[in-house]
């Protein structure tokens, strides 16, 4: 239940490579208009600026082929991070069934070939420069899952990559990190996906005498990570091994008591509850279940991603909507418009792995985020080729 439709190593796709030659041609461009203005060597700008400038010409893309969803993302640099120019999102469930064989089935994996079928042809349109296509939880754990994807490398040309479990936890940490509240001692960032549940705790006091807005929204984050898990169970294997389209108040605690028994490792070998006792703390939810929470909660009569991303929600208002939702029958579900019929069998799942992290790290404010995996990528791959560097860098060098 990874987010709403949307409006390892570096791996570059098919089409980035293809246009490798362009960066050359562009700056060989540059070079000539400036000779030919009269104006010789003194006239001229830095090479590396002008690559620089050549780089942020550029689409850049990323691609999350999760358990629940597959989402590309296409960008370009901009003075505040980057701008979004094209984006895609389809629930795919490409894990439904893994936790019970072992395995992708093949109706899975024809509704994902379909799916990245699109994302090759808009990765194409675009032209993308440079890019990170990668795959999470179902493909990890599936004994076929590195098969599927090199069938999805032979047919369409792209090298999707599995990610660790760490660098997973890391990029989500980097794409949501911008709305850290800087003020804050401590933040427990979780993301609840659809085959694994990423807890990453950050100590904000690393950061010292860089407690602002910019350095929060960038690879520093990463740096206070202090603890990370990532546990075995999300919203699609919790709902098959419980139940999802009618759940009693019964099942619904028997699912937050399996995701507790997880949490009480991660809490035991790093002493969670002990850290955050008396000091300033928020938490971070960069999942689909809470962007649907706050959109229930907001009363959205169509989810509004420019409302959802970066609100603040107050943990009592987060359990009236898991309450108002597990007094609804699975038809009421579908008809609220911020969940709808691929999400209603998933919901309250999702709830229930929310409800134990909250009963396991009591606190008042929540802050939500519409963004994480494919915006930490950008993020990195932006940072590695320099054209994201702070606005006001930039325009010192102009």
């Amino acid at each position: 239940m990874q987010g709403h439709p949307d409006e390892g190593g570096t791996t570059e796709s098919a089409e980035a490579t293809a246009n490798s030659g362009d960066f050359s041609a562009v700056v060989s461009s540059h070079l000539s208009a400036v000779g030919s203005s009269g104006d010789g060597v003194s006239g001229a700008r830095p090479l590396a600026q002008l690559a620089q400038e050549a780089r942020a010409d550029g689409v850049y893309g990323a691609l999350d082929l999760g358990t629940n969803n597959c989402r590309l993302l296409l960008a370009r640099p901009s003075r505040r991070g980057f701008r979004v120019v094209d984006a895609f999102s389809r629930i795919i469930r490409l894990g439904e069934g893994v936790s019970q064989t072992g395995r992708l089935s093949e109706p899975a994996m024809a509704r994902t070939f379909d799916a990245l079928k699109v994302c090759a042809a808009k990765l194409g349109r675009a032209k993308v420069r440079r890019s990170r296509l990668v795959a999470t939880e179902a493909c990890r754990v599936a004994e076929n899952g590195a098969e599927f994807l090199d069938r999805v490398r032979d047919k369409l040309g792209l090298e999707i990559e599995i990610l660790t479990r760490e660098v997973e936890a890391r990029l989500a940490v980097s794409g949501s990190a911008a709305l850290i509240d800087p003020s804050s001692d401590y933040v427990l960032v979780f993301d609840i996906g659809g085959g694994s549940s990423e807890l990453i705790l950050l100590d904000l006091t690393r950061r010292g005498r860089r407690r602002d807005g910019r350095s929060a929204g960038r690879l520093d984050a990463q740096h206070c990570m202090v603890a990370w898990t990532s546990l075995p169970i999300g919203v699609v294997t919790l709902a098959e091994r419980f139940g999802g389209r009618h759940v009693s108040a019964e099942g619904f605690e028997s699912m937050v008591a399996e995701t507790a028994r997880l949490l009480a490792d991660f809490e035991s070998q790093y002493k969670v509850a002990e850290r955050l006792a008396g000091r300033r703390m928020h938490m971070l939810g960069t999942s689909g279940t809470v962007t649907t929470v706050a959109g229930i909660q907001l009363g959205l009569k169509r989810y509004d991603r420019n409302r959802v991303d970066g609100c603040w929600l107050n943990v009592g208002d987060v359990r009236d909507v898991t309450v108002d939702l597990l007094g609804r029958s699975y038809e009421q579900r579908i008809a609220e418009p911020c969940i709808g019929r691929d999400r209603a069998d998933l919901v309250l799942a999702g709830c229930a792995i929310l409800e134990a992290i909250l009963r396991m790290w009591p606190c008042e404010r929540l802050r939500v985020a519409d963004r994480g995996l494919r915006e930490g990528i950008l993020t990195t791959l932006m940072l590695e080729d320099g054209v994201f560097a702070p606005a006001r860098r930039r325009r010192r060098q102009v």
